[in-house]
């Protein structure tokens, strides 16, 4: 432990609530913030023992010298009053239902259902760059690894709604699409390990379009049979896309499954997913017409600069370099936002402006997928890692109707 790490306990109760992240100590932190947002609720004793030795820890630092665990306690408690309000996405003062957010990425489930009324009292992700943005944003450092059997032990009892964006490499038309024979798709089992456990009233899962026909629909079959015959649950799925279903002008079908246990809601038959929407906004309500720096610009002596120039006539569209040739989105909307974009891979969209061709910024992308731009804090990492959290994320506004949806059936 280093000794920059004895300005954490300041920052986190001074107003900044800059939290330092420690890499050797992973469930001590991400219990530390899940405490700081539950100590006042029953969910708040699974965090506390860990939460404290990480505090003892860090003021032995900052004291240079032994302090007892029962000071510790004390000196938490004593700070804890106006923690929740300091974050850019703090939790609704009176929340109507409880959730926890699985896979969790940058947050995109809990913006959605914060939104609605919710108050998310666990989260868990396994990449470190994504826990840092979710950080910035809602003051919880998220657990890791939920294959771990300690992971699933901080997660609480008696939530209303388990969301989850499981990874969606196994079923994806990009990758090799070997389903349940890729370790990556069997963390769906893991979710029905903790469903199994915890028997929350509604389920709220999301994955690709590919989901619904890998494999002869045999994959998708194995979910909804575990769910449905082992588990006991009531499920609908469907398709949906962003552009025709959450009024964003981005062409992003997935696939989403909500799930019901009839013993706990008696109306589960009740739900519907949303209907189609207008889209009413077009790619130059999200593009921001003002010069960017250099680094998103091709410049001219571009290995690829002159097959772009001549194919990117328009400045009314985006295109899509798709490793050999450039397309245009006639369309008139973003195509879908894939995590490799900032490896410079396929489909990476690009605009001509009239400073030139360039790439999406990260912030334009996180407008395609709905998040508030002006509001979402970026943390201080490479911008390929931001393209990957919009690729890798879930539109927004989107699971927001969902989760409407599933919110008038259970209140």
């Amino acid at each position: 432990m280093n000794l920059k790490e004895s300005e954490l306990i300041e920052e986190v109760f001074g107003k900044k609530f800059k939290l330092k992240i420690v890499e050797d100590l992973d469930y001590e932190r991400a219990a530390f913030t899940h405490y700081l947002y539950s100590h006042d609720q029953p969910e708040g004793e699974i965090f506390k023992t860990k939460a404290v030795d990480y505090f003892k820890k860090l003021e032995e630092i900052r004291r240079n010298q032994e302090f007892t665990w029962e000071a510790a306690e004390e000196a938490i408690q004593y700070s804890l009053f106006d923690y929740k309000t300091q974050v850019p996405f703090p939790e609704p003062e009176f929340p109507a239902f409880k959730f926890i957010d699985l896979f969790a990425g940058i947050g995109g489930f809990r913006l959605a259902f914060q939104s609605l009324g919710g108050k998310c009292v666990f989260t868990s992700e396994w990449d470190e760059q994504a826990k840092k943005t979710y950080f910035a944003n809602f003051g919880e450092v998220p657990f890791g690894d939920i294959t771990k059997e300690e992971t699933k032990g901080f997660i609480p009892n008696n939530f209303d709604i388990l969301c989850a964006g499981f990874p969606c490499q196994a079923f994806s038309i990009a990758g090799y699409q070997k389903g349940f024979a890729d370790t990556r798709g069997t963390l769906f089992f893991d979710l029905e390990q903790i469903i199994e456990k915890k028997r929350p009233k509604a389920i709220l899962l999301e994955n690709v379009k590919n989901l619904a026909s890998h494999d002869n629909k045999r994959t998708l079959k194995v979910i909804l049979e575990v769910l449905e015959e082992k588990l006991g649950y009531r499920v609908v799925y469907k398709v949906l896309n962003s552009m025709t279903h959450a009024n964003i002008p981005q062409n992003r079908e997935r696939i989403f499954i909500v799930a019901f246990d009839p013993k706990q809601v008696k109306n589960y038959m009740d739900f519907t997913f949303p209907e189609p929407i207008p889209l009413t906004k077009t790619i130059h309500d999200i593009i921001d017409g003002n010069k960017k720096d250099e680094n998103f610009y091709y410049s001219k002596n571009h290995m690829y600069y002159d097959r772009l120039n001549k194919s990117m006539t328009s400045t009314d569209t985006l295109y899509q370099w798709r490793r050999v040739y450039v397309r245009e989105n006639k369309s008139n909307v973003c195509p879908t936002l894939t995590a490799n974009m900032g490896a410079g891979g396929h489909n990476v969209p690009l605009i001509r402006d009239k400073y030139g061709i360039r790439k999406l910024t990260p912030r334009e992308c996180f407008s395609f997928q709905g998040y508030p731009v002006s509001e979402y804090v970026f943390p201080k990492i490479a911008n390929s890692k931001l393209y990957m959290q919009a690729g890798n994320s879930v539109t927004v506004p989107l699971i927001k109707r969902i989760g409407e949806n599933i919110l008038e059936v259970l209140l």
